[in-house]
């Protein structure tokens, strides 16, 4: 029989936690902790939070009636870090003082590393760590370059689902995702379209702020002509251009609202703009995956589409037929990262991964 392995997971939003006990691969216990805007207007740095939001983790644990002493390991969501590679990281001092810093920028996700460490920390034998945060980076080097020396391309995509998706389907398929060439598409409030070459994602467009589709809250790639125009424009700041692109565009500045459903049912029932608006963002995600093909030069195994748009039938029957040409398209509606975060946690538990060093 297995080593029975309880594993705590910690995924930190802007305005929730969300934890879940697992014992091995089995899900035991499930909580969705909502904070209001009174409640974090306190803190003026998200980091400041962490006291607050690991003494109510503790309490719902405790309220579960779990005794947290039985936890083997702690799993935080991973923040915002330096770009590193897929996998397991440890939580140590340096990933640790990165984040409370915020120096590569400031997230809820940034929380996740720093309650899992001090919760690990009053446990016996518990220890503590993320695993594929959205700063992955396996670009090859030529998907670097992006026209412009001061300006290279970078990896920041959902890569927790991304990949936990690729291996699902491998396992499915009985093969190894370091076997597979795949494009894996995330619909969320980003979308991000990832080119998984046997076990990396060689290209990816930029999902946090302005590259690739638009989406329900960010804009993607702009023609940057107009991007000049407007901020040179003076009618415009800084924060208000950088919430155009991330924030309020896509849907939010067309229809004024991030509600991919709620889009949906209008253009149901006969709203044209917003029927034509949905039809453009499909439009723009098929041809970002014809370009991801291009990429493996058309050698590709599958297209994974996952997210919680992929929830949408029709949209994702629209989305199918403008790509089924180009490999198999399967469908993984959702986005499970309290199961990826566990999947991550029992694969270092187990032996068949290990945990890196962040430097």
């Amino acid at each position: 029989m297995d080593k029975k392995h309880v594993i705590l997971a910690i995924n930190p939003g802007s305005t929730s936690t969300k934890i879940a006990i697992f014992e091995n691969k089995n899900q035991v216990f499930i909580k969705n902790i909502k904070h209001s805007a009174e409640e974090l207007s306190g803190y003026k740095n998200i980091t400041d939070q962490y006291e607050f939001r690991k003494n109510l983790i503790l309490h719902e644990v405790k309220q579960a009636g779990f005794d947290i002493n039985e936890v083997s390991i702690v799993i935080g969501r991973g923040g915002l870090l330096k770009p590193i590679t897929s996998g397991v990281w440890k939580v140590n001092q340096a990933m640790l003082s990165d984040l409370k810093a915020s120096r590569y920028g400031q997230h809820a996700s940034n929380l996740g590393a720093i309650i899992a460490d001090n919760i690990a920390g009053t446990i016996k034998g518990a220890e503590a760590i993320i695993a594929d945060p959205v700063v992955v980076d396996e670009l090859a080097d030529i998907a670097r370059v992006s026209g412009h020396p001061l300006m290279p391309r970078k990896s920041i995509f959902h890569a927790l689902n991304q990949k936990a998706i690729a291996r699902r389907y491998a396992d499915e398929c009985g093969r190894k995702y370091e076997e597979l060439n795949l494009i894996v598409v995330h619909l969320g409030g980003g979308i991000s379209v990832g080119v998984h070459k046997q076990g990396f994602v060689v290209d990816v467009n930029q999902a946090l702020d302005g590259e690739g589709p638009f989406s329900p809250e960010r804009s993607g790639s702009l023609p940057v002509n107009e991007v000049v125009e407007v901020c040179f424009s003076g009618k415009y700041g800084k924060d208000e251009v950088l919430k155009m692109v991330c924030g309020a565009g896509g849907y939010v500045a067309y229809l004024n609202t991030n509600d991919a459903y709620a889009v949906e049912q209008q253009a149901d029932k006969g709203d044209e703009q917003c029927a034509f608006i949905q039809s453009a963002m499909v439009y723009q995600i098929a041809k970002e995956v014809g370009s991801a093909a291009t990429v493996l030069k058309g050698e590709i195994d599958a297209i994974l589409i996952t997210g919680g748009i992929a929830n949408s039938k029709p949209f994702v029957a629209d989305l199918k037929s403008r790509i089924a040409f180009i490999a198999p398209v399967k469908c993984y509606p959702g986005e499970d990262e309290m199961g990826a975060l566990a999947q991550n946690a029992l694969m270092y538990l187990n032996g068949t991964a290990k945990a890196n060093e962040y430097k």
